[in-house]
């Protein structure tokens, strides 16, 4: 990438490891040498505003200094179990060169001495990355990981516990990763798309890609081009619609932010969360589609809280009952707080979220329900 040139991380096809390079350019690791080189390349980050592209939105270059140490480890979440989303999957098919030079680079701002990438169990993505590795002599070796096919197993702390132990279970909030992480050393874990980011921030330079950037955003439901678009960081909601092609039907609401997100009507609005929006037609019923999504994520809990072990499924049992007709709105009203910063992750916030969202946004929807009709058609999760 030349100064000047628009920013794109996502190519038309898949970027073997000279066409990465002719599109996007070679870091520049001479600028970086030893601890001073360290110093800035996290400088770098910082100046390039850069936050993590996997739903937190943390400040990457905080999360550098935090896991920086001796024998430290980075870990690539390239995972996406949330099944809204599906841009991780797309850019390790069709760059997976750019999300590796941002996983050398991240290893060499923290002086880390391995590499993981996280993919689930029999993704379409592995011969993409294994054919990506096979081309390139890096400083840092890169190891694959296949985690199993669960929502919560790609949670960062589930990560580093599957890592460490097997066991792809959140470990709590404390101590986090970059304190004590994978075999109690300290670990960088970092969204593949952030270090796609990266790595663009660097080979840009942060003041041109601070001005430029873009971000990835999967779009699903009600639009003419469902899948993985990408756009201007900060776009509105409305926009994200149009990257994809703009409404194919009559549109509602949107669901913001993946499985866990918000109900919303107001597309002037931003994205925060997981990069994931659900365009739902006018003819489908908010409820039904709510139901489901919280019936999925009660069944993929890690059973090991008590609010996702005991109140997920509660939660989703109230919202079918409401859905038939039962009135459940209250109870739910009682409940929903008692699932909040509580669990070992924020799995059931998510949940609690989506729930809360639904109730407020489909409100009118609620009482014909309960008033013993059906709003709308039954809506299908996407």
């Amino acid at each position: 990438m030349k100064e000047g040139s628009p920013i794109s991380i996502l190519p038309p096809h898949r970027l073997d490891l000279a066409g990465h390079r002719r599109h996007n350019g070679v870091v520049p690791w001479v600028g970086y040498h030893g601890d001073d080189g360290r110093d800035r390349l996290i400088e770098a980050v910082g100046s390039a505003g850069l936050r993590g592209r996997g739903g937190a939105g943390f400040p990457t270059a905080v999360k550098l200094r935090a896991a920086r140490a001796k024998r430290s480890i980075v870990v690539a979440n390239g995972c996406e179990g949330d099944p809204l989303s599906r841009k991780d999957a797309v850019l390790l098919t069709l760059s997976p060169h750019l999300v590796l030079d941002g996983l050398q680079l991240a290893a060499h701002a923290i002086g880390a001495v391995e590499t993981v990438l996280c993919v689930h169990a029999a993704s379409p993505v592995l011969p993409s990355v294994h054919a990506a590795l096979a081309e390139r002599d890096d400083r840092v070796p890169v190891r694959v990981a296949e985690i199993p096919r669960r929502y919560v197993a790609s949670e960062e702390t589930a990560l580093v516990r599957y890592l460490t132990s097997g066991d792809a279970r959140p470990l709590g909030k404390v101590p986090r990763p970059a304190e004590r992480g994978v075999r109690g050393r300290p670990t960088l874990v970092s969204n593949v798309e952030t270090l796609a980011q990266l790595a663009s921030a660097i080979l840009l330079g942060p003041h041109h890609y601070r001005a430029a950037r873009t971000e990835l955003v999967t779009v699903t439901g009600a639009v003419r081009r469902p899948g993985v678009v990408e756009l201007p960081a900060g776009s509105s909601l409305a926009a994200v619609l149009a990257a994809a092609g703009g409404e194919a039907e009559p549109v509602q609401v949107v669901l913001a932010g993946g499985s866990g997100g918000t109900w919303t009507s107001d597309l002037d609005g931003g994205l925060s969360g997981i990069p994931a929006v659900h365009a739902l037609p006018a003819r489908a019923c908010g409820l039904e589609y709510t139901a489901k999504v919280l019936a999925f994520l009660a069944a993929e809990s890690a059973r090991q809280c008590g609010p996702c072990t005991f109140g997920l499924p509660s939660i989703a049992a109230d919202f079918a009952e409401l859905v038939r007709g039962g009135p459940s709105s209250a109870r739910l009203a009682r409940r929903l707080p008692l699932l909040t910063g509580r669990g070992a992750c924020a799995h059931p916030d998510g949940a609690a979220r989506l729930a809360e969202s639904a109730l407020r946004v489909f409100d009118a929807d609620v009482r014909t329900h309960q008033a013993g009709g059906r709003c709308r058609v039954p809506a299908g999760v996407a």
